[in-house]
């Protein structure tokens, strides 16, 4: 009997028994063959449930941050070392070892992302800040902030077919990094990759336990368990988004519900880029890409390809001469460039989506249903032809509404800016549209308009082009996702990404109450001064700690010296009638370079200690004028402490707060430095 695909559930794998009879069977896309079936039967979705929030809630919520970065970036060096065999299985599928990079070294390296996200950008604890805090009462014992904190629930992934890998990851990274253990639920036909891959997951003994589980097959059960502080994070057709977005779950129950649906997204070549210029071959390379990747199984992909009429026939031609040199054939040979799509349910619909088109008002270029029947002959696969479609008006229906998932494009005249904005916004949403032009007026006329409609932009041309990621590459740096049709979803986007799975509050209470909530100082709230900060080691340093400075004088020497010293002859510190004639300043004042040295020397400990560098100050404000004769004292405090995971030191933060003799606040900002453990 045919394997049936096993699931990881409840902490341990599952296999269904018995005959195939209510599976779905998977072949291989390359030749047809038969080689697994896929099915959730005999899976307790109710255990499913109660040991993510048992298991996993527990287990991944004792950790920080950035105690699961440090798993992630482990996590990713032991996949990596097995991309191999990933690769191996992935040619079942219909890739080409190029399109799998993409897929699998491209979903390995988002984990990298988010472990850098979370050491870097979050601090070493369970509760994250974010913005500033806000002033709510007159003299400033009541004020308000908004922090993170990880929700009490799970979140459920449905992958869509055409990245296994990186699909499953790229959503993986982020809940994992906001503390919500994951159940991944693959697409059929590709099921056994992502398999293969959370196996290893497992394996590697890094994970905490139920921080994921994996169902292959139908998943409905499960939704009859989600309640208000889950989530579904749903990647596939604007169809089925529409129907999980229905839910019981979702519109009764509060299950948080994210679409990234497949959309009409766009390349524009601008009215500059003409023949025998670089944006044109830029332009058409890039179209060339986005149909023989993946056989242009892409929700990137370039669905529309706009172009000035003055160029249709040169676009065409070079279209088609560019397509004739991309191999055809199994993704194992070197040489493939367009392998199969993933199955021959996925190629009908292919082959029907542009027979839909063509019926519609638009005719074959090249490829098309006899093209791609005689691939399919000779082949022996899911084979569908590079087919080019030509609009015969560029505000037919069908090219803005229909979507063939495949190696499939269709070009669409403009002939103004105007026209080209509401092309470009007739899809009516899409994840991603590109310009590729070299002229900065238009693309900025251009962009700005476009942008409500698009999640990502791409202007594209000679100056970036070597070091662009390309048109159809979401970077987990940047949102990935779009309005409308395209779901109204925002994946990856770095911090952004986390911040979807975790629960912001509005925390209202007295500075000392807020500091202690958030882990971070707040003015207002008590500090302890005696020993100075800066002989503390990280381990017996605390938040509130501080030191209170002597007075030192600024004198006219001071400033005049400064200003000789540096070059820095700026007339307000120079020229008494010239400064006073200035409405901001009462006459000559000191350098606010000069103030900020001033405060170092008086709050630095000059001695060898715990502290070994200081690495920079932010968010610099010079409130009040110094003039010749003021006095200055600086008061420092430990404001976030946030000790490094995997170094015997940690990152200190301090808040300085300079004031003059009449207790006028003179400059702020924080203070950064690297201090040791131990």
């Amino acid at each position: 009997m045919t394997e049936i695909l096993s699931s990881y559930v409840a902490g341990d794998w599952h296999t269904p028994s018995g005959s195939t009879d209510g599976t779905r069977a998977v072949h291989d896309a390359t030749n047809g063959q038969l080689t697994h079936h896929v099915s959730s039967a005999g899976v307790d979705f109710a255990a499913v449930d109660e040991y993510a929030r048992s298991t996993g809630v527990a287990e991944l919520q004792k950790l920080t941050f950035h105690q699961r970065g440090v798993i992630l970036k482990k996590l990713g060096a032991y996949l990596m070392e097995r991309a191999k065999n990933y690769h191996e299985i992935s040619f079942s599928t219909g890739t080409t070892k190029r399109d799998g990079f993409v897929d699998i070294e491209g979903g390995i390296g988002t984990l990298f992302t988010y472990s850098g996200v979370a050491r870097r950008q979050m601090p070493n604890s369970t509760v994250h800040l974010d913005g500033g805090i806000e002033r709510l009462s007159k003299n400033g014992t009541f004020v308000g902030r908004h922090i993170l904190t990880s929700r009490q629930g799970l979140a459920v992934q449905i992958n869509a077919f055409n990245f296994p890998v990186w699909g499953m990851l790229e959503k993986f990274g982020p809940m994992f990094t906001a503390g919500v253990p994951v159940i991944v639920k693959p697409a059929t036909d590709t099921a056994h990759l992502t398999r293969a891959v959370v196996a290893d997951m497992i394996e590697s003994g890094l994970l905490p336990a139920g921080s994921i589980q994996l169902i292959a097959g139908d998943v409905t059960p499960l939704f009859d368990h989600l309640a208000e502080q889950d989530a579904i994070a749903f990647t596939g057709s604007a169809t089925t988004a529409k129907h999980l977005g229905g839910l019981d779950c979702v519109r009764d129950r509060g299950t948080r519900f994210f679409a990234e649906a497949d959309s009409l997204n766009f390349s524009l070549l601008g009215p500059d880029a003409g023949p025998g210029t670089e944006e044109f071959d830029l332009f058409v390379s890039g179209v060339v890409a986005e149909m023989t990747i993946k056989a242009g199984q892409k929700c990137t992909a370039i669905r529309r390809a706009f172009i000035p009429e003055q160029h249709k026939e040169a676009v065409a031609e070079a279209l088609i001469a560019k397509l004739e040199t991309q191999g055809v054939g199994d993704p194992r040979e070197k040489s493939t460039r367009l392998g199969p799509v993933v199955s021959d349910k996925q190629r009908t619909d292919v082959l029907d989506a542009i027979d839909e088109i063509t019926s519609a008002g638009a005719h074959v270029l090249t490829g098309g249903r006899e093209d791609s029947d005689e691939l399919a002959k000779n082949l022996g696969g899911a084979y569908v032809a590079a087919t080019v479609l030509q609009a015969d008006d560029p505000w037919v229906d069908a090219v803005h509404d229909i979507e063939a998932f495949g190696p499939v494009t269709s070009l669409i005249t403009y002939s103004s800016t105007e026209e080209a904005v509401r092309l470009a916004a007739r899809g009516r949403g899409s994840l991603v549209g590109s310009v590729v032009t070299h002229d900065a007026e238009f693309a900025t006329e251009f962009v700005r308009q476009v942008a409500p409609w698009h999640g990502r932009i791409l202007v594209l041309d000679r100056d970036d082009a070597e070091e662009s990621t390309g048109h159809g590459s979401p970077l987990p740096t940047l949102i990935h996702g779009g309005p409308g049709r395209a779901g109204g979803g925002e994946e990856m986007g770095g911090l952004r990404g986390v911040e979807h799975f975790m629960q912001r509050t509005a925390i209202q209470a007295s500075p000392d109450m807020l500091t202690a909530i958030g882990g971070e100082w707040v003015a207002g709230a008590q500090r302890r001064t005696g020993v100075h900060p800066f002989t503390k080691t990280l381990s017996d340093l605390r938040v509130g700690d501080a030191l209170e400075s002597e007075w030192r004088e600024v004198t006219l020497e001071d400033i005049a010296h400064f200003a000789e010293f540096t070059g820095d002859t700026f007339y307000a510190h120079t020229d008494e009638e010239a400064a006073a004639a200035n409405p901001f300043f009462p006459g000559r004042v000191a350098h606010g370079y000069l103030i900020v040295s001033f405060a170092a020397g008086l709050f630095v400990q000059p001695d060898p200690g715990p502290v070994l560098a200081n690495y920079g100050l932010e968010g610099l404000t010079f409130i009040t004028p110094v003039s010749p004769g003021d006095s200055l004292k600086v008061t420092l405090t430990a404001k976030r402490i946030t000790p490094r995971e995997t170094d015997e030191y940690g990152e200190v933060r301090w808040d300085a707060a300079i004031v003059n003799q009449n207790d006028e606040p003179v400059a702020n900002y924080d203070v950064l430095t690297l201090v040791a453990k131990e």
